[in-house]
């Protein structure tokens, strides 16, 4: 497969940089975007790294593509751009590698795969965690769902904004193992909330402890990343709560399909939504802290 013949399908904060990453290893990408002003604006920043180029549709960018990445919202908007005449698949040629890095359902995942596969089309579904600045840095976890020739065909271009790509098992897997990934941090902030406000009303001086106790069995990605600012009240960044609902939500309806229970998820969830009633729907995921330090 010719890597190079590539095509990015979503240039929000996340898909802005990693599309950026493949350009300046050497692809060239073409790149679709619903708001036309982002397009203008990744190919002013990249467009130039490897011949770039940008497309109305994203069939138009996809056609006679070999590898197509996809950063969308949700299960709806990753349909939209890549099924009916005007989706990626419809373009894309046989034996192409369609790669959906949208925290999405499992669901929506297997859906693709067969889709995918009777175009003669791969697919693999490989959400991402690290967050924004992970993919500036180029520093993503992916972790995938989908067949192991389509990984291999996958995983160089994969590796241009990751530090880690790794297959999880058949279709699906990819998302069902990231909803592993936000309900751990869910449960983990909520307790890196709680902790932190215990130590703040007890009179402690909280980055000191926070140094002290990040050296211990406590130290975490969440900690050492978040627990100053959580202590300084700033959230005007990060991973937005609307994003993390989204994700939450597809983690119980998943749940209740496999007769599993997520009573602390279900939770973190409605704290998050008075949140959200609060006006900090884009505030970073942390912010679980303001609904204890606010009931003082």
């Amino acid at each position: 497969m010719d890597a190079k013949k590539t095509a990015f399908l979503g240039l929000g904060v996340m898909g802005f940089p990693m599309a950026g990453h493949l350009a300046r290893a050497g692809h060239a990408v073409t790149v679709y975007n619903r708001t036309a002003s982002k397009v203008g604006q990744w190919t002013e920043k990249f467009g130039a790294a490897a011949g770039g180029s940008t497309a109305l549709t994203p069939a138009a960018a996809a056609e006679g593509k070999d590898l197509v990445m996809v950063c969308v919202g949700n299960d709806d908007d990753v349909r939209a751009v890549t099924l009916g005449r005007e989706g990626a698949l419809a373009a894309m040629r046989r034996g192409g590698v369609l790669v959906d890095h949208t925290t999405a359902s499992a669901t929506v995942a297997r859906e693709l795969y067969a889709a995918a596969k009777a175009r003669g089309v791969h697919f693999l579904d490989a959400p991402v965690s690290g967050g924004q600045a992970g993919a500036e840095n180029g520093k993503l976890t992916i972790m995938v769902g989908g067949d192991a020739d389509a990984f291999a065909l996958a995983e160089p271009a994969l590796a241009c904004y990751a530090r880690a790509v790794t297959l999880m098992g058949g279709p699906g897997s990819g998302q069902l193992t990231k909803m592993v990934n936000q309900i751990c941090i869910a449960g983990l902030l909520q307790g890196l909330s709680e902790g932190i406000n215990f130590g703040v009303r007890a009179g402690l001086d909280i980055e000191r402890v926070l140094d002290v106790i990040g050296k211990g069995a406590a130290q975490s990605w969440q900690m050492d990343n978040r627990g100053k600012t959580m202590a300084a009240d700033k959230f005007d960044f990060g991973f937005a709560v609307d994003w993390m609902r989204k994700d939450l939500g597809i983690c119980i309806a998943q749940s209740r399909v496999d007769g599993t229970a997520l009573p602390v998820t279900a939770l973190v969830d409605q704290f998050y939504s008075r949140i959200q009633a609060r006006g900090g729907g884009r505030w970073d995921t942390s912010s679980l802290i303001r609904l204890l330090r606010d009931s003082a």
